[in-house]
């Protein structure tokens, strides 16, 4: 569970940067930030793999490139879903913030790794 709410608070990190670099992209408070990130983790982990199970054929078609797309409508789903979060720029924005969104989760995971601070607890081993 601590791993999720560290991912979903790096997602909302990244969703800020996004909301200041990509034009198009708007967020109205912090509190609409915050269930933005937990959104989009939801979001990525229930609605995006049966999405991607469904475009299977298409993604092997296009070698991958359409992984591009499905990322990017997922971040246009919760700005659909989500009355604070607007997202003005179309595809373009959508896709910048998603790039966006998951460079900060990628720099995140190499920082905290990929359970969260359990990289830094350290166990007694028994003697």
């Amino acid at each position: 569970m601590t791993g999720f709410l560290l991912r979903a608070l790096l997602a909302a990190c990244g969703l800020w940067l996004a909301s200041r670099w990509v034009h198009g992209v708007r967020i109205d408070g912090g509190a609409t930030l915050l269930i933005a990130g937990l959104l989009l983790g939801v979001v990525n982990a229930v609605v995006r793999p049966i999405a991607f199970i469904l475009t299977l054929p298409l993604t092997i078609v296009t070698l991958g490139l359409f992984l591009l797309v499905l990322n990017a409508a997922m971040v246009a789903l919760v700005a659909w879903i989500l009355p604070g979060f607007h997202l003005y720029g179309g595809f373009r924005a959508a896709l910048l913030t998603w790039i966006i969104v998951w460079l900060t989760g990628w720099l995140g995971s190499a920082l905290i790794g990929h359970r969260g601070f359990e990289r830094y607890d350290r166990r007694r081993s028994p003697l």
